[in-house]
């Protein structure tokens, strides 16, 4: 994919469309690490929380109850 560096104000940028937003799981506001290669080379990865709090509530209270008689012979 080809994209074009744009000057944005006093800086530089390149547009992501939705297609590639939509592609690379990424929203606005998103954080993303961008590293420098040698080369040249530029790489963005996305910097992904691991669980958020309430999702992590969530999944453990559905692992009991699923688990829940191998829990219990467990205790």
């Amino acid at each position: 994919m080809t994209k074009t560096i744009s000057k944005i104000g006093n800086s530089h940028g390149i547009i992501f469309d939705s297609t590639l937003m939509g592609l690379a799981h990424l929203k606005a506001g998103d954080e993303v690490t961008v590293t420098l290669h040698d080369g040249g080379s530029i790489i963005i990865t996305p910097v992904r929380p691991v669980i958020e709090s309430k999702q992590a509530a969530v999944k453990t209270k559905q692992l009991i109850q699923k688990n829940s008689e191998l829990f219990r012979r467990l205790s």
